[in-house]
């Protein structure tokens, strides 16, 4: 009797932890008030809204050309002053993914920097030319000094969003 009580809590410990770390990657869009968000495109209605981290490890795991449909939560680092045409989202604390709107079809606020977001859509990886760079920086705000200094293409972690929420504050 002992041994049987001794493996159900066993067990129960295990799917209990293992419950823990989904939490940690995920969770659905059915489990927020969507009262708390303004709506920018499409609807978001995934099940499955991965956090920051979770999704650096998918980037990590692409090359250029792949792309995966994908919700995640993050925060906002940068925004494009200009129209609220593209914004800059962290991954983790070394890398973001520079999301863009599907057929420019929408722009988010110009204010959202650190704000929390949820964005639906398709994760790939590009390089992105000088030209490109320039005019984000340009966009962003940057100096004529740190518009030059951009030299050479980079790898970068883009995003193509439907749909993206944005917590009120």
């Amino acid at each position: 009797m002992k041994k049987m009580t001794l493996f159900f809590a066993g067990l129960t410990c295990i799917l209990a932890c293992n419950s823990v770390q989904k939490e940690k990657e995920s969770f659905s869009v059915a489990d927020i008030a969507m009262s708390e968000y303004d709506n920018f495109g499409g609807k978001i209605s995934s099940d499955v809204v991965l956090y920051k981290d979770a999704v650096a490890e998918k980037y990590k795991n692409l090359n250029e050309g792949d792309t995966i449909d994908i919700a995640f939560s993050s925060t906002v680092n940068d925004v494009c002053k200009a129209k609220g045409c593209w914004m800059k989202v962290a991954l983790d604390n070394e890398e973001e993914t520079m999301v863009k709107f599907k057929d420019y079809g929408f722009f988010v606020p110009k204010d959202i920097e650190n704000d929390t977001i949820i964005v639906q859509g398709k994760a790939y990886v590009s390089e992105t030319s000088v030209e490109e760079l320039r005019h984000l920086a340009e966009d962003a705000g940057k100096s004529k000094d740190e518009i030059a200094a951009i030299i050479a293409p980079k790898k970068t972690y883009s995003f193509m969003a439907d749909g993206v929420l944005v917590k009120l504050k």
